[in-house]
């Protein structure tokens, strides 16, 4: 995020555009080469085989990864998966799924509910039998395809943990959940008194509510990034058709009313930007005020983008509402984001806790 840096990111933004976009329609770029790219282990500690670098050079592959509205689950594991284990304590366990995951041998997938602002979807009851979770978790993303799922539970004594464990587990049960969007994969997780062993409990470091806090603002602002980034392609998209399409022996770019159009989708997107990077550089100086800064650039890039996608579609005029343009894809893809990870409107309900006026609850208020 710093002057320093601005030169590695776009070098890193030119590589993923490469990569992502020479995937073929329909098909998920290459796992092995995702992981020889380095991109999973960006924010692994460099014991671990990882680059010790900050959330800001996995944003720039998050939006990329809109712009090409890439499939599979990289998303889910560069946001949440990587971004839970960096928060958890070191052991044995946790640093074996770090360096497996650096190394695209494994996939793992952190099961909080799809929908939600924040809270965990899991506990853990002691009994006789030792510890059981029980709880469920809906549209989490990635999770048809994970082969470890790190699954947040509240603990017997309230305190929030993370409970790992293989989608096979007894107990356990991962059913496909069927979405608008094609391009990715979601899962309804249940836990029916699956026993999690004292090696399977892994802790967060320092404060745990704080860090399960920092997880659902990592998704909110993975979810704004993507969005971002397919409103930039809408764009793009929509000014270069608008510069050949013809009218009445013009190109209809050079319309009034196709320019405002245009004018609007830009302002937008430009907006949105400027929320994304706020967002992305609270998370990595980690001061106060990060959750505000997630849920304005939440709330904000993903209405925006239902709106940019609209627009190009309208401005493609007929084509527009073919297969063959593509838009439909992406407009599918931003309705799908403006849910994730809480809605517009629930994003600014929160944002409204920091006046005393609107009387929000204590577990509302943002960091």
């Amino acid at each position: 995020m710093t002057a320093d840096l601005t030169g590695f990111h776009e070098e890193l933004r030119v590589l993923a555009r490469g990569l992502l976009g020479k995937a073929a329609s329909g098909a998920a770029p290459d796992w092995r080469s995702i992981a020889r790219s380095g991109w999973l282990g960006l924010e692994a500690p460099e014991p671990l085989d990882g680059a010790d670098a900050t959330f800001a050079e996995v944003a720039v592959v998050l939006r990329e990864a809109g712009r090409a509205a890439a499939r599979g689950p990289y998303p889910a594991v560069a946001a949440l998966g990587v971004g839970a284990l960096g928060l958890l304590e070191p052991s044995p366990g946790r640093d074996r799924l770090f360096r497996e995951t650096v190394a695209g041998a494994a996939v793992p997938v952190t099961a909080l509910e799809g929908e939600a602002v924040e809270g965990v979807p899991f506990r853990l009851e002691r009994t006789g039998r030792g510890l059981l979770l029980h709880g469920t978790a809906a549209f989490v993303p990635g999770a048809p395809v994970a082969d470890r799922l790190l699954l947040p539970a509240l603990g017997p004594d309230g305190t929030p943990v993370v409970v790992e464990a293989g989608p096979d587990a007894p107990g356990l049960e991962v059913t496909e959940q069927p979405v608008v969007d094609e391009t990715r994969r979601f899962g309804l997780v249940t836990a029916r008194g699956v026993e999690a062993g004292p090696d399977a409990v892994w802790r967060f470091r320092g404060d745990p509510e704080a860090s399960v806090r920092r997880l659902h603002e990592r998704a909110a602002i993975a979810v704004a990034c993507d969005s971002l980034g397919l409103s930039e392609a809408m764009l793009e998209a929509t000014v270069a058709y608008a510069g050949v399409r013809e009218q009445f022996g013009r190109a209809i770019g050079s319309f009034q009313a196709v320019k405002h159009a245009c004018a609007d989708m830009l302002v937008q997107v430009k907006v949105s930007g400027k929320l994304v990077e706020g967002a992305v550089r609270g998370q990595v100086d980690g001061g106060r005020g990060t959750g505000v800064a997630a849920s304005m650039a939440k709330s904000h890039a993903c209405a925006a983008a239902v709106e940019v996608a609209g627009k190009a579609m309208q401005l493609h005029g007929g084509m527009g509402y073919t297969w063959e343009s593509g838009i439909h894809v992406y407009l599918k893809r931003a309705v799908l984001n403006r849910s994730l990870s809480g809605s517009p409107a629930a994003h600014r309900r929160r944002l409204a806790g920091r006046y005393p006026a609107f009387g929000l609850g204590a577990g509302e208020r943002l960091s």
